[in-house]
């Protein structure tokens, strides 16, 4: 079935509202010993480095094809810049990048002194960013509550593309079995990146898509995943025996390949 503009008031208004249903209930998060939403920048930037000695992939090659050499490349929800550094060196370009962290972004600025660091949310930035030839943002999406006005802000930033890597599910779905079997909670399965696609689709876009798999896996050892899911699931870290050993009886250890998508349509930007 096909998307048109007149479908965006809905598929924006579910978006919001299946990303609202991720919320942790407020009885769990009150027993929270750390954050359960924060990041650690030593993994963000392993896997940055990981891309540097290999880069590949759809998302890299779909950026490299739009980027001219010696051209400006935006990276909107950089981190420590897995999905822009690469491709920069590649195509020798310059690099802006976009995060709410300043934390990933010292890291980023580490790894790639050169780059023009914008410290923000996104689009509440936009008015002091740049357009860029290509605009890549990856691993965001699910973050994004009001995803029409966030995907229009960064067309109007890109002068020949847009490139947009996400997870098929919502990027904590492994971790689903976990939270039934400590706190009996179930979790959505919604939205998805086929949501996302309906939504840039209703905006007009003409929208390429590309299925693959991640090739690393995201987490070393049973251990390193346990770590993050104590922290995820307000759990004290004290419990990373218990919840290894749960991932495993449970099937979520080892960890199935994660199918990710990437998106690109044309910028809008003369």
């Amino acid at each position: 079935m096909s998307t048109s503009a007149s479908d965006l008031p809905r598929l924006a208004a579910r978006w919001r509202a299946d990303l609202e249903s991720w919320a942790i209930p407020e009885e769990i998060l009150a027993q929270a010993p750390a954050n359960p939403w924060g990041h650690m920048v030593s993994r963000f930037a392993a896997r940055t480095d990981r891309l540097l000695d290999r880069p590949g992939g759809p998302t890299h090659e779909a950026v490299c094809q739009a980027l001219p050499e010696g051209g400006t490349l935006l990276d909107v929800g950089a981190g420590t810049g897995a999905a822009s550094v690469p491709a920069a060196r590649a195509r020798q370009a310059r690099l802006v990048a976009v995060d709410e962290s300043s934390a990933m972004l010292e890291e980023l600025r580490r790894i790639t002194p050169e780059a023009e660091i914008i410290e923000g949310r996104w689009p509440d930035v936009a008015d002091r960013t740049p357009v860029a030839d290509v605009v890549v943002c990856a691993h965001v999406v699910f973050n994004v509550p009001d995803l029409p006005d966030f995907l229009t802000a960064l067309t109007e930033h890109a002068r020949r593309r847009v490139v947009i890597e996400l997870p098929e599910q919502h990027p904590t779905s492994w971790q689903s079995p976990l939270w039934k079997h400590f706190h009996g909670l179930t979790r959505p399965t919604r939205p998805t990146a086929h949501d996302a696609v309906e939504i840039a689709r209703a905006l007009g876009y003409d929208v390429t898509v590309v299925t693959h798999d991640l090739p690393d896996a995201p987490y070393d050892s049973v251990e390193q995943l346990a770590e993050t899911a104590c922290r995820r699931l307000c759990l004290d870290p004290a419990r990373r025996d218990e919840v290894a050993q749960a991932a495993i009886d449970l099937g979520v250890w080892p960890m199935s390949p994660r199918h990710l998508f990437t998106l690109s349509w044309d910028g809008r930007h003369d």
